[in-house]
């Protein structure tokens, strides 16, 4: 039987490449370590404008997650999409499941790429892994735009998130092995109620959902106690674009983020939108994003 799902992404794929935007490229970080990158058409060996490097949330690859916007991008940069270690075409033998060996071996891959400056645009585990790639490449990322995302998970956050929504561990939320998870999970992540019919949630579940014991792994380094709390200070520009009606991470959190980061940060808001605002209002998203983009980006581009 056909998966529906199987066959968008490949026309999704299929159009990107044949329109000339993005082509995947698969990059060896390291012996046993490999990423796949969409990247700009034909520029694989070195960028030709400004660098927009995009970071996808738990639930999906880096295409899914972002067609809407490289299309929107591609106009004025080069626009890099990774697939994160155990998400679509990436994978590694290393044990080590931490947000900085993500953000580490996506600044490995991106310098084999060419690439030696970028803005990072990440949603919810995106956002995490681009804020440590922030912290730990300061000379490589320029500037970072994080949508429904946080600093660091807190185990009492956890807990609230997921109690307050009706589950009862975060593995549980979002790596969901039943149509039922899924849409549960999909109510929570969207302003507006979609219905879904239950051949594509299967399908769905079928594609984007492979490595469960890898990202249940990945989810238990994301949590750790008050007492290992580091907030880091940022000399880059950080711009919070965050859904409105955001159910998984508030829009009071996206202030508190903001009062510990300081003056170089800035909060805007999406009305009408929830967690995965990018998808759920990718106009709007995309207008303020371009907007941000360009007032920090404007030097690269001469």
């Amino acid at each position: 039987m056909v998966n529906t799902v199987r066959v968008a992404w490949s026309l999704i794929s299929w159009t990107m490449k044949k329109a000339g935007v993005v082509e995947p490229c698969t990059v060896e970080i390291e012996a046993g370590t490999v990423m796949r990158f969409w990247v700009p058409f034909q520029t694989i060996s070195k960028p030709t404008k400004p660098v927009v490097v995009l970071l996808h949330a738990f639930c999906a690859d880096g295409l899914a997650n972002w067609v809407f916007q490289i299309i929107s991008l591609a106009k004025n940069y080069d626009v890099y999409v990774p697939d994160l270690i155990f998400f679509g075409g990436s994978t590694t033998n290393k044990p080590d499941r931490s947000p900085a060996f993500q953000a580490e071996c996506l600044a490995k891959g991106l310098k084999k790429l060419g690439v030696e400056k970028c803005a990072v645009v990440g949603v919810s585990y995106g956002g995490i892994v681009a804020l440590k790639m922030a912290e730990l490449y300061r000379e490589v990322v320029q500037a970072v735009v994080i949508s429904s995302s946080v600093l660091a998970i807190q185990e009492s956050m956890v807990s609230r998130a997921v109690e307050d929504i009706g589950f009862s561990s975060c593995s549980e939320m979002l790596l969901p092995s039943s149509t039922e998870g899924l849409r549960t999970l999909l109510t929570v992540a969207v302003y507006r109620n979609i219905p879904f019919p239950n051949c594509m949630l299967t399908d769905f579940l079928k594609v984007m959902f492979s490595n469960r014991k890898e990202r249940n792994q990945l989810l238990e380094a994301l949590v750790i106690s008050y007492k290992d709390i580091h907030i880091p200070k940022f000399s880059q520009r950080i711009h919070l674009l965050w859904g409105e009606k955001d159910k998984i991470f508030n829009l009071e959190i996206a202030h508190k983020i903001k009062e510990r980061l300081g003056n170089n940060t800035t909060v805007e808001v999406i009305k009408k939108a929830g967690h995965l605002v990018n998808l759920e209002r990718p106009c709007v998203y995309n207008k303020c994003l371009n907007k941000f983009l360009s007032s920090v980006m404007i030097d690269e581009k001469k």
